[in-house]
């Protein structure tokens, strides 16, 4: 993996201060059925299909950002964590950035597959809205996993 595209090992830090309440926030919010707290505003949107109204294209609409606001806080936060140098940058660290999200991309979509064979309805687009996330997540455990077992070994060796 390209050391060009990484950010600097200083939006790691970032990235978990941002990560770790929004993984909070978005857990309570999916346990109370998204309702939690109000923050509904007119915003610009792209497409918008009001349950009960009609669709609009470009238009202003009335929304509640609270999911919105959690959902981008955690995207931006996994992705300084996944994507942020590590202090000691070497061929290692880049060989197990790269199989990691190599992994990470094939479990997720090992579960997206069982969700499509087993979960039906309504329930599916949770499946769907938990996926969206899934890669990072798988990316980040697994990479500091075995970041972690190796940082174990070579210390236990000294």
């Amino acid at each position: 993996m390209s050391h060009k595209l990484l950010l600097p090992n200083k939006y790691k830090m970032i990235g978990w201060i941002l990560l770790i309440p929004s993984t909070i926030l978005g857990l309570y919010l999916s346990f109370n059925n998204f309702n939690g707290f109000d923050i509904t505003v007119k915003t610009f949107a792209i497409f918008s299909d009001e349950s009960l109204g009609k669709s609009q294209f470009l238009a202003f609409t009335k929304a509640d950002l609270t999911n919105t606001l959690v959902g981008v806080l955690f995207i931006i936060g996994a992705l300084m964590v996944s994507f942020s140098k590590e202090k000691n940058e070497d061929e290692f660290i880049a060989n197990l950035r790269l199989s990691s999200l190599l992994w990470a991309v094939l479990v997720n979509y090992f579960l997206l597959l069982i969700g499509f064979l087993f979960v039906y309805d309504l329930a599916f687009i949770n499946v769907m809205m938990y996926n969206m996330f899934t890669v990072l997540i798988i990316f980040i455990i697994r990479f500091n996993y075995i970041l972690y077992k190796n940082n174990k070994m070579v210390s236990d060796e000294k």
